[in-house]
């Protein structure tokens, strides 16, 4: 295990690489500030969510998540450069009448000067990592958006990126169950910028490791998989109407790096094509995946090789070819208050029929900081 720790500061040496739709309106980040010292803050975030997936196929579910977030944190800016945050993270699914479906203590301690940012504790994970979807599925903001653990932020001209290592199942001497660890990087270095254009590289990582030495588990085999991504985004800004034109387009690879090899592919790839426009009437985009034995650590089951659906669970497909069209609204209803509204049909080239299916998103976020007191200096 903690040879796989030590790639933790190895990949740090490789902020972000822009994701297929304009995901920032569902951010919620603090950081420290010279203005903030000695002063105690309540972070409010709301996040609502329905998210229906009218799908038919042997990859991906159909189903609907119908609910919201909430996440009151207090945060103390002890120095210009450091703040300590503790609240709560509460998810409430509608038609869930026992409870909430979940519930964490969110807290962590953050260090920022310029252009770096040192996190330990809860990350500012999920969609903030900007990962492709291949790579890491959107839905997560919805159903696994807390990660604890240590990241790295660099936000420079030429140079993002975002490091992180998160400890998803911490195991005891004696526990019947194996350790699980997650991490990697997303980063972009940026080659040209000016008022009209822009060239970046994006290079994305996500590792995965299943071991542990202190447990009693004997029949389970220590895991390490790799997913990885590399490619180019080129934008244009227009004007008013026609805000901007884009393409970004990745390589994206699959490794299986276990010292006993269960899993139906050992190795896979494939290719995540996206061209699009941003409107003041909406955002439109297409978006091809062409996959190869391709596996996903985090990443949205459509897009892979081996099912986890409920009735078609291990069903293997080595060839997958999608055309995705998406269309994105997005709009600020009042002042902390952002409205995002999704629609993504797609075509799954490799079956006959070639039935056209859909998921359709409605998201509304609000988040704001009240300011509870300050003390003298």
């Amino acid at each position: 295990m903690k040879k796989y720790l030590l790639l933790f500061p190895i990949l740090t040496v490789v902020h972000f690489a822009n994701a297929q739709l304009n995901n920032s309106y569902l951010y919620n980040r603090i950081r420290p500030a010279d203005s903030l010292i000695k002063e105690l803050q309540l972070n409010f975030y709301n996040f609502n969510y329905v998210r229906n997936y009218e799908y038919a196929n042997k990859f991906h579910d159909g189903y609907t998540l119908y609910g919201m977030h909430l996440e009151p944190q207090l945060t103390y800016f002890a120095h210009p450069n450091f703040a300590i945050t503790a609240g709560a993270y509460l998810r409430k699914d509608f038609g869930y009448n026992t409870g909430l479906r979940d519930g964490q203590i969110l807290f962590n301690v953050k260090y920022s000067k310029r252009d770096l940012t040192l996190v330990f504790g809860s990350l500012e994970g999920n969609l903030q990592h900007n990962y492709i979807e291949p790579i890491y599925d959107f839905e997560r903001k919805i159903v696994n958006p807390v990660e604890y653990g240590t990241q790295l932020l660099i936000d420079k001209e030429q140079f993002n990126l975002d490091a992180w290592i998160a400890w998803q199942k911490m195991i005891y001497k004696g526990d019947n169950s194996k350790e699980e660890i997650v991490g990697g990087f997303s980063s972009a270095f940026t080659l040209l910028k000016n008022d009209s254009w822009k060239l970046a590289i994006p290079v994305q990582s996500l590792l995965y490791h299943q071991g542990g030495q202190i447990d009693v588990v004997q029949n389970v085999p220590v895991t390490t998989l790799f997913n990885g991504a590399a490619g180019f985004t080129l934008s244009k800004k227009i004007g008013y109407n026609i805000k901007e034109v884009y393409t970004k387009n990745y390589v994206v690879v699959y490794k299986d790096n276990s010292s006993t090899k269960v899993r139906p592919y050992n190795s896979g790839n494939g290719l995540w094509l996206n061209a699009g426009i941003d409107t003041r009437w909406g955002n439109i985009a297409a978006s091809y995946w062409k996959g190869d034995k391709f596996i996903s650590i985090k990443g949205m089951p459509l897009f892979q090789s081996v099912s986890t659906t409920l009735d078609n669970n291990g069903y293997t497909l080595d060839k997958r070819n999608i055309l995705m069209f998406r269309y994105q609204y997005l709009r600020p209803l009042l002042a902390n208050l952002y409205l995002d509204i999704r629609f993504e049909p797609h075509i799954d080239l490799d079956q006959s029929s070639k039935n056209l299916q859909f998921n359709h998103s409605f998201f509304l976020t609000y988040k704001e900081s009240f300011k509870l007191f300050k003390a003298s200096k």
